[in-house]
């Protein structure tokens, strides 16, 4: 909703804020209060199942937003960093002891260091061929928990988790499994908006428009495109992570 005429911003923050009148702040409440009191609307269980998958996959499309759509990275083996996060999550679960709550930040910081690996190509690679560099990443990756120490990873049968849990709360409901998905699904939805506002996410669209013209304007495409690979696999692995628990 536009603000009535000579009402101007005085101030950077107002400028590049997400939400900007009153009416869009009680519209943001509401929908808020709506997520909060949905599963007492709602409370079939197929349709839960259906909104926490929808919940779960969108963390891990904003990474992808921001990786392909703002930066203009081509990558056409995302699921792959979600596995990479959803296998971390649960071998520091299993094997180093840690709980999920810890385990599910640690999930995606490896899937954002594995992303780098993998965006390493970015750097000279383009358009189609920097597709099919992520797409050998999806098969290296799908191989290597498929085939690398089944006694590990279980190989095709994959690794089995006791139901997380949080205090005395349990989330093996597909009600609970909503209340604990959905936070994350709003922080990463909050955050990924206003990364694109911010100088890294400038920076980001320059280099998707002109990468040319954005490096003699002195923004390191190095840097940026790498940071764009670990944000966006970043964002799969806490996603993937999130997928174990809801399985």
């Amino acid at each position: 909703m536009a603000r009535p005429a000579g009402i101007f911003d005085v101030r950077y923050e107002q400028d590049i804020a997400v939400v900007r009148t009153m009416p869009q702040w009680i519209t943001l409440g509401l929908f808020l209060i709506f997520l909060v009191v949905l599963p007492q609307l709602f409370p079939d269980r197929y349709l839960l199942n259906i909104i926490n998958i929808i919940m779960i996959m969108t963390i891990s499309v904003h990474g992808l937003n921001i990786l392909t759509g703002f930066a203009g990275q081509i990558s056409a083996g995302h699921a792959a960093f979600m596995g990479v996060g959803a296998y971390a999550c649960a071998s520091f679960m299993t094997f180093w002891g840690l709980s999920f709550w810890l385990s599910l930040p640690l999930a995606g910081l490896t899937a954002g260091l594995v992303g780098i690996l993998f965006g390493l190509p970015s750097l000279r690679l383009k358009g189609f061929y920097l597709a099919m560099a992520t797409i050998a990443a999806q098969f290296i990756i799908t191989a290597f928990f498929l085939h690398y120490k089944p006694e590990i990873f279980g190989g095709g049968t994959g690794m089995s988790l006791e139901p997380i849990r949080l205090g005395n709360i349990v989330f093996d409901t597909q009600g609970n499994l909503y209340y604990m998905i959905m936070p994350f699904a709003v922080i990463m939805t909050y955050f990924a908006q206003n990364l694109v506002r911010s100088r890294m996410g400038r920076a980001f669209v320059a280099i998707r428009d002109n990468d040319l013209a954005a490096e003699i304007m002195g923004i390191s495409l190095f840097g940026y495109k790498l940071r764009a690979f670990f944000i966006g696999c970043f964002f799969a692995g806490i996603s993937g992570s999130l997928y174990i628990a809801f399985m």
